[in-house]
């Protein structure tokens, strides 16, 4: 299914304010939350557009894709897959914007975010995958190779030299937050350390090996399990595969694309299979059995007598399978005529004898026809 344009989903004009963008997000993914509508499946699913409108329209450099390019030019962008995500999850990552919101409304025991601990959430990645049709049919499982920043073994992350640590914030004290007066002297401005960022700390002497990053890049191996069914260009989520947040943050996600490898005979349409089959005049006409190509090998299909260029014959079940029903689709084999270029003498003298009988028949549909188009133009005179 087609993806809404973001605009819409959030009911805003295409040079809304991003304090605009941000107010209606608010306000929608409040009286959308599952939360709030337990049970509500509709609900739930338009809560999680919501999000995925307002992650793209509030980032200002995926905003500017999306509106030179629509949903093509987010590809690679690092947009998540919302459909995959689990509530929680959704509502840990826009946390700070809510702050308690959620925790106060719906129960409480929600995570606060980390950010004041001056943790971050880490990277997703993103990697793909090609698969066969046979594989999409019945699924299957693919080991991947990947590069990903993962904590330094030297430094424990820390991004301190071996042997050290980081030393406390001289400008915060280690409280990873700055306090200044506001107008007047009457009240006090808190805001994030700019020396430390809000960790509360300051690394000295950096680690060699991670340059006090706290993070090497390191490759990675893993099975990843694909469903039955997946479509060209679907995400399959691997939680908590992507890179470590920092300070102790949570790791992102690993978003693996499926790509499917072209068929040398079978085309997919949503869960059918269709293939295309040259047949001779003389099949056609006189009806064959012919061995047409299926997932499982070949299967035989009965061509009755009169069959026309472009009909259709449906072999039932022979398709893919739907990825949330499971159930299969079928093999659509559509027939045409094929017309030889040269003829031997023999086949001349019988077409041209065969020709001498036709539009005796007024059955016939060309018969019909030009009939029906002499009278046409009688009429015209």
């Amino acid at each position: 299914m087609a993806k809404r344009d973001y605009y819409d989903v959030l009911g805003v004009e295409k040079n809304a304010s991003a304090d605009e963008i941000k107010r209606v997000y608010r306000r929608m993914a409040l009286k959308y939350h599952p939360d709030k509508n337990p049970g509500d499946k509709e609900a739930e699913a338009k809560f999680k557009e919501c999000a995925e409108a307002y992650e793209v329209l509030s980032d200002a450099e995926k905003r500017k894709r999306y509106d030179q390019y629509g949903h093509e030019g987010l590809r690679g962008a690092g947009v998540h897959d919302y459909s995959h995500m689990n509530v929680q999850d959704i509502s840990d990552m826009f946390g700070d914007m809510f702050g308690d919101l959620f925790g106060d409304m719906f129960g409480g025991g929600r995570r606060r975010s980390s950010r004041s601990h001056g943790q971050s959430r880490g990277y997703d990645l993103e990697t793909s995958v090609e698969l066969t049709l046979e594989e999409v049919a019945k699924g299957t499982e693919k080991t991947i190779e990947f590069t990903r920043q993962d904590i330094c073994t030297d430094c424990g992350g820390t991004g301190a030299a071996k042997g050290k640590a980081p030393t406390r914030c001289p400008t915060c004290g280690g409280t990873g937050q700055v306090q200044r007066a506001g107008l007047g002297g009457f009240f006090q401005m808190v805001s994030t350390c700019p020396t430390c960022q809000g960790t509360g700390q300051v690394i000295t002497d950096p680690c060699r090996k991670c340059r006090g990053t706290g993070f090497i890049p390191k490759k990675r191996t893993l099975s990843v399990k694909i469903p039955a069914g997946v479509h060209e260009g679907q995400g399959i989520r691997v939680s908590g595969e992507g890179e470590p947040g920092k300070h102790g943050g949570p790791r992102g996600d690993l978003y693996c694309y499926v790509r499917v490898k072209a068929h040398p005979f079978l085309m997919r349409d949503g869960s059918n299979l269709v293939v295309t089959v040259p047949l001779r005049f003389t099949q056609m006409t006189l009806g064959d059995t012919i061995d047409v190509p299926t997932l499982d090998g070949t299967r035989q299909l009965k061509i009755s007598a009169g069959t026309q260029h472009g009909d259709i014959f449906r072999i039932r079940g022979q398709g893919l399978p739907e990825l949330r029903s499971g159930r299969s689709g079928d093999l659509l084999v559509r027939v045409m005529v094929e017309i030889p270029k040269k003829l031997t003498s023999e086949q001349q003298d019988l077409l041209q004898k065969f020709a001498q009988t036709e539009g005796k028949d007024n059955s016939s549909e060309s018969t019909s026809f030009f009939d029906r188009l002499k009278r046409h133009l009688g009429a015209d005179k």
